[in-house]
C-alpha cells in the first residue's frame, strides 16, 4: 500500500479519557495536520456509543485515516471501525490507560508533541496491518487489538473505573491492592484451537499486545502480527506470593516463575461462573467468551521508530 498523500484525516476525542485531563489534545493534533496542508474532519460526542457512530460513518465515506485521541477503551472504539477496511487507525495516547499506543505502535508517553510529530511522520510511510482479537458470546461480538482478560485482572479493572483518584497508571496500582483483599482461585475450562482443559488460576488474559495494565508486560513475547493470541494464566498462590511477583511484570521476568503459564493459540474459549470479560479497560460481557484472531486484520499508521 503506498504512503498516504494530503489525506483527508478524521480526529475522533473522545472528551472522558482520563476523566477529561486532556481535551486540548485533539485541537492541537487537528492544527498540526491543517498546518501541512492536509483536511481534517473533528469527530466528538457526548457518549462513547455515539462517538464511534461517528468515526464509523466517516470511515464508511472514505476518510483516508482514522485518528483517535485517548486511552485503550477509545483505541478499541477505532479498532472496531477499522477492522477489515483498509482506513488505517492512529492513535494520539491521552488516555488512564495507553498501552495499546505504547506497547504495539510505540507512541511516546506524556509528551503530546513528540506524539504528534510520530503520527504526522507516519502518514508518509507505508501502513502496517496487525492481528485482531474476535471476542464473540450469547448475543454480541466485538473486536480488539490488545487484550482480554477475566479473572483477577479484570476485576482490577471493574475498580480502576471506579476510583476518583489517584490520577494516571497508579490508579491500576491501587486498584490492584484493593482487589488483592478478595484474591482466590477461579475454576475455568479452557479451550484452545479445540483442546479443553480444567484449569485453576487466578486470572486469564488473552493477549495481543506484550502490555497492559498500564506498563505491565503481562506476555513480553506476545507480538501484534504473528496470526496468534497468547493466553497468561497464573496459577493459584497466596496474597504474599503475588506480592512477590507483581513487581517483576512491570519487567516481563513475572514468566520465570512456574507459576505463570503462557500458551499460544488462534482460537479461545473462556469459561467459568460469575465471570465478566474485559477488553482495553472496558466491560464486554459475562463469560462463556470466544476469542479468535484475525490474521492481519488492522490497518495501522506505523509510528514505530
Amino acid at each position: 500500500m503506498t504512503p498516504l498523500s494530503r489525506p483527508l484525516i478524521a480526529v475522533a476525542v473522545n472528551p472522558s479519557a482520563a476523566r477529561g485531563a486532556h481535551r486540548d489534545y485533539g485541537t492541537r493534533l487537528a492544527e498540526a495536520l491543517r498546518a501541512t496542508g492536509r483536511r481534517v474532519s473533528e469527530l466528538s460526542a457526548d457518549s462513547y456509543e455515539q462517538l464511534e457512530s461517528m468515526a464509523r460513518a466517516a470511515v464508511g465515506d472514505g476518510v483516508d485515516a482514522l485518528i483517535v485521541v485517548g486511552g485503550d477503551g477509545t483505541v478499541q472504539l477505532g479498532t472496531n471501525v477499522c477492522v477489515n477496511t483498509d482506513t488505517p487507525l492512529g492513535v494520539l495516547p491521552s488516555g488512564t490507560g495507553n498501552d495499546t499506543a505504547e506497547g504495539i505502535l510505540g507512541m511516546p508517553i506524556g509528551d503530546i508533541d513528540a506524539a504528534i510529530r510520530r503520527l504526522m511522520g507516519a502518514l508518509d510511510k507505508p501502513l502496517w496491518r496487525i492481528d485482531a482479537g474476535r471476542m464473540s458470546w450469547n448475543g454480541g461480538e466485538r473486536w480488539f487489538c490488545s487484550t482480554m482478560s477475566a479473572g483477577f485482572d479484570a476485576l482490577v479493572n471493574e475498580t480502576v473505573n471506579h476510583l476518583a483518584f489517584p490520577k494516571g497508571p497508579s490508579r491500576y496500582t491501587v486498584a490492584m491492592l484493593i482487589e488483592l483483599a478478595k484474591l482466590k482461585p477461579i475454576r475455568y475450562t479452557v479451550t484452545i484451537d479445540g483442546v479443553q482443559n480444567e484449569e485453576e488460576a487466578i486470572l486469564a488474559t488473552i493477549a495481543n499486545n506484550s502490555q497492559y495494565g498500564g506498563g505491565m508486560r503481562i506476555c513480553p513475547m506476545a507480538k501484534p502480527d504473528d496470526g496468534l493470541l497468547d493466553l497468561m494464566m497464573v496459577r493459584p498462590l497466596s496474597r504474599l506470593d503475588f506480592m512477590r511477583i507483581y513487581p517483576k511484570v512491570f519487567k516481563g521476568t513475572h514468566v520465570t516463575d512456574p507459576r505463570v503459564v503462557i500458551r499460544q493459540g488462534k482460537k479461545f474459549r473462556l469459561e467459568s461462573s460469575n465471570l465478566v470479560g474485559y477488553s482495553d479497560g472496558e466491560r464486554i460481557a459475562p463469560l462463556p467468551m470466544e476469542v479468535a484472531v484475525a490474521s492481519r486484520a488492522l490497518p495501522v499508521l506505523d509510528t514505530r521508530l
